[in-house]
């Protein structure tokens, strides 16, 4: 089981909603002083048209016994991140997790199709909102733990293998936010400050279930017209996997890695908040419930990502081969 987070500082950007929601809970259930942030406050609410907002995540941590402090940031504005980093600092002195899930579910990024087919017209904005947001909020984060050569700078992501997405837009989101935990990790080594990749599995986020027409109470009456749905997992699933690498005083051995809720549950030995320990990674998919042709294009585009790798690998030992032993 997870270890306390007694007198961690974490923060986690996109805490309204979905995977950050829950990871701002797990992180608040073991102990940490969590500051939850995003966008979407009482009174107003999300650009998207949901009605989570991050006081209601605070209430929630506080209502389980933790501790919570909501704070509206826009974090694709650099001014309002710098303001949050030093309020941290200046009433902690100290930062201990990072967590970035901003924008994780933007409806901008929702359309399908083939790239000569997408609406390219919120491209900007979505990378903004999707990418640049998560690299100024981890500019303003690292030097805190870099200070104390001690933290954890986490990247919420979707699928453990490199392709995930519906369109060249998310598609490149979801794997810049893998890439950047590598490159994160690489320039923090020599300060002893780890940065990794997580995703969860299917995650029963609060639009999940609306899609479903199920609540977290009902969900598993989804599972009749999905097999796959009854391996889903909580929120608060991939939540308690961030919680546990963040109280593992080994974690920098896992820096720059992608990671998922289930193989870490395995590890680590945590479950869901039912007591389920979903393994996605395990599960047989049905793949019966997608259309031929969407199957079609993973099998394509999962043999050239294999192939890719493959070659990627061997140029990469090649490189290493050529430097000079430390």
């Amino acid at each position: 089981m997870t270890q306390s987070l007694t007198g961690r500082i974490a923060v986690v950007a996109g805490a309204t909603r979905g995977a950050g929601r829950g990871i701002a809970r797990a992180l608040g259930e073991a102990g940490a002083v969590v500051y939850c942030t995003g966008r979407s406050v009482r009174g107003n609410p999300s650009p998207y048209g949901r009605p989570e907002t991050i006081d209601e995540t605070a209430e929630m941590i506080r209502a389980a016994g933790g501790d919570a402090i909501p704070v509206r940031v826009d974090h694709s504005v650099e001014s309002e991140v710098g303001a949050l980093f030093g309020r941290v600092d200046g009433d902690h002195h100290r930062l201990d997790v990072l967590v970035n899930s901003i924008a994780g579910e933007d409806p901008m990024m929702a359309q399908g199709g083939s790239f000569w087919k997408t609406d390219l017209k919120n491209a900007d904005t979505i990378f903004r909102q999707s990418i640049t947001s998560h690299i100024i909020t981890a500019k303003h984060a690292a030097p805190l733990m870099i200070r104390a050569r001690h933290g954890l700078i986490v990247e919420v992501t979707e699928n453990d293998i490199l392709s995930a997405g519906n369109n060249p837009m998310s598609q490149v989101v979801k794997l810049a936010h893998k890439g950047l935990a590598l490159n994160m990790a690489t320039d923090l080594a020599p300060h002893a400050v780890a940065a990794v990749a997580i995703t969860p599995g299917f995650l029963r986020s609060e639009s999940m279930l609306e899609h479903k027409g199920v609540t977290e109470a009902t969900w598993q009456e989804a599972g009749s017209k999905d097999k796959n749905f009854l391996e889903s997992e909580s929120p608060l699933f991939v939540g308690r996997a961030v919680a546990a690498l963040a109280a593992d005083p080994n974690v920098l051995g896992r820096s720059g890695q992608l990671l998922s809720s289930w193989e870490l549950a395995r590890h680590y030995q945590f479950t869901d908040y039912d007591g389920r320990r979903p393994d996605w990674g395990a599960l047989a998919i049905d793949f019966s419930v997608l259309p031929p042709p969407l199957i079609d294009m993973f099998r394509t585009g999962w043999r050239l990502q294999l192939e890719w790798l493959e070659t990627l690998a061997e140029r990469t030992r090649q490189f290493l081969a050529k430097i000079p032993k430390a």
